[in-house]
């Protein structure tokens, strides 16, 4: 158990409408993920940051944002709270009347913010688990190799919970701890060969003026493809323009809610281009709509290869 430490305590008052769950839940990998946690009404999130480990907890309030947070890293981590709750997120130029789903959502969802963590390694490291796999599997193998080589996070968290492994500690997991995990080793691979040049990835991202330029320095990467460098960048960046091209379920999604039919990434593409600059939130808005393509067909079982 970690030591019991002080705690930091704040009240945020945004300058927006805000929906804090659909903002920041959206950061969570799966129901059981060991780094976020919803508690009733409060949201506790146990993040790596640059000060150090930190354990934060939101809950809504009639004049805004309470938040606490202890351990090393909590004055980081209360710093970034409006971040992750979507203030630096900027609508001007979304013309959300393009399409009547669309006005509809925006006009039901006006909390709806795009954030940004800032911590763009577990992004990235998180984006690699889920490449070409289930979500079930992505899931369960982050669960198991955060909560075994990350670090406990500090606070009275209502279940345990960690905080990601720093750079280092991705590169040094073993490899019998990925196939135990149930992680698939081109994956294992991507995130240790990134990792040994994780430090200097972090600054040039961080430096970078814009997303496309973002989009170049990730792609360069072996492995790093434009699926997974669009979900760094919504998660880290909040980028309101990426879109996860080579989604298996994305672009049919899209192309139902948009055009009552199925489409694919470059149907998607030409669909989302009446939203230059915001593709990524109308995305986000379709999914806020409720508006599902139904299932055609039995839901995917993933193999398990760990004892093989």
């Amino acid at each position: 158990m970690p030591a019991p430490v002080p705690r930091l305590e704040t009240t945020y008052t945004p300058r927006h409408p805000l929906d804090l769950h659909r903002t920041v839940v959206f950061q969570r990998r799966g129901a059981n993920d060991p780094t976020l946690v919803v508690d009733g009404p409060v949201i506790w999130r146990a993040s790596r940051t640059p000060a150090g480990v930190a354990t934060v907890a939101l809950r809504a309030a009639g004049d805004g944002v309470r938040v606490a947070a202890w351990g090393p890293g909590a004055e980081w981590a209360i710093a970034q709270v409006p971040a992750l709750c979507g203030a630096d997120d900027d609508l001007e130029g979304f013309d959300a009347a393009r399409h009547p789903l669309i006005a509809d959502s925006h006009r039901r969802n006006p909390g709806l913010r795009l954030g940004r963590t800032g911590l763009v390694f577990d992004a990235l490291a998180g984006a690699i688990f889920e490449q070409k796999v289930t979500g079930l599997q992505a899931f369960a193998a982050w669960r198991r190799i955060v909560t075994w080589f990350g670090d406990r996070a500090p606070g009275p968290t209502p279940r345990p919970m960690f905080a990601p492994p720093s750079i280092d500690g991705w590169r040094r997991i073993p490899s019998w701890s990925w196939h135990r995990a149930g992680l698939e080793p081109p994956q294992s691979r991507t995130v240790v060969s990134v990792a040994a040049c994780g430090a200097s990835l972090v600054r040039a991202l961080d430096g970078a003026p814009d997303g496309a330029t973002r989009e170049a320095v990730l792609t360069s990467l072996r492995g790093i493809g434009p699926w997974t460098s669009a979900e760094t960048r919504i998660r880290a960046y909040g980028d309101p323009d990426a879109v996860s091209v080579g989604d298996f379920h994305l672009a049919h999604e899209v192309g139902y809610a948009l055009a009552a039919g199925r489409t694919d990434d470059d149907g998607m593409l030409e669909l989302l281009a009446a939203w230059p600059g915001h593709r990524q939130r109308v995305v986000r808005l379709i999914g806020a709509s409720g508006v599902r393509e139904p299932r055609r067909g039995p839901r995917l079982h993933p193999e398990d290869h760990r004892e093989r």
